[in-house]
């Protein structure tokens, strides 16, 4: 299932916030955006749910326009990951995993055998089973993570949206977050996260949406378009981009830090 925006843009008063936005996000790809704070990445996506209806442009789900599509709609199409938060209630894991089913519910209805078996194997698909008795709020950032994770697979929807997964997890959890993700992009789900971390992007995406102020600077490949000119237009550092194991994986080094690394072994 493919998400294709056009000409997307959208202002908060005379505030332009995107402008021109178009990119194609196909199924069975992972797509980072990347960008520093503010660029608009949580407005592109607010825009993408159908959360803000003012933009210009179109956004389109397999060809149909999400402008057309009510709420439930939405939801049966996309499903949105936020940042590990937490809740005012401390429900069990399981329990917060079986919200997700309440698109397949009427407004009476309660889940029943087939929701909770939807629950088990996504709790099994991303191994925390272990943790569906545990409260949410006393389990690690990493495991709250997949949780949510958990939550939008059993929302059955096929485009999954994420907020910055990795945000406040440690090296580890970063890891086991972002090789579910994209363990999820082979098995067919188009998935799309907003990231500020370049090598992420280099070992995990297939695509890569580079915004500054609003406006793409680059859409393609990691490899063809993540370079040191990009990473200063996007962040104003300077950055070089350094190959390991027959350019098999390529890492984002600042210059600054190469130097100072230089003086020390000189002094």
């Amino acid at each position: 299932m493919s998400i294709t925006v056009s000409g997307l843009s959208f202002s908060y008063g005379e505030r332009l916030v995107l402008d021109d936005v178009g990119f194609t996000a196909k199924d069975g790809q992972l797509l980072s955006v990347l960008g520093p704070n503010g660029v608009g990445k949580s407005t592109l996506f607010r825009c993408i749910l159908g959360l803000l209806k003012g933009y210009r442009g179109q956004v389109a789900i397999n060809g149909m326009d999400i402008k057309g599509l009510g709420i439930r709609d939405m939801a049966r199409l996309i499903a949105y990951i936020p940042q590990s938060h937490y809740p005012s209630f401390n429900f069990s894991v399981f329990d917060m995993v079986l919200m997700g089913t309440t698109v397949q519910l009427s407004s009476i209805s309660t889940p029943g055998k087939r929701q909770m078996a939807l629950v088990e194997a996504a709790l099994e698909r991303l191994g925390i089973s272990h943790l569906k008795n545990r409260g949410y709020t006393r389990i690690s950032g990493g495991e709250r993570q997949l949780a949510l994770i958990a939550r939008a697979l059993v929302q059955k929807a096929k485009v999954l949206i994420l907020d910055e997964p990795t945000a406040n997890l440690d090296f580890g959890n970063q890891i086991r977050v972002l090789t579910e993700v994209r363990s999820l992009a082979r098995e067919g789900y188009t998935v799309i996260q907003s990231t500020h971390n370049p090598d992420q992007t280099f070992l995990f995406s297939d695509s890569v949406l580079a915004l500054k102020a609003g406006r793409v600077l680059a859409n393609g490949a990691p490899r063809e378009v993540i370079n040191g000119e990009l990473m200063q237009a996007l962040y104003g550092v300077d950055i070089e981009v350094q190959s390991l194991y027959e350019d098999k994986v390529r890492i984002c080094i600042p210059k600054s830090a190469i130097k100072d690394h230089d003086r020390s072994i000189q002094s």
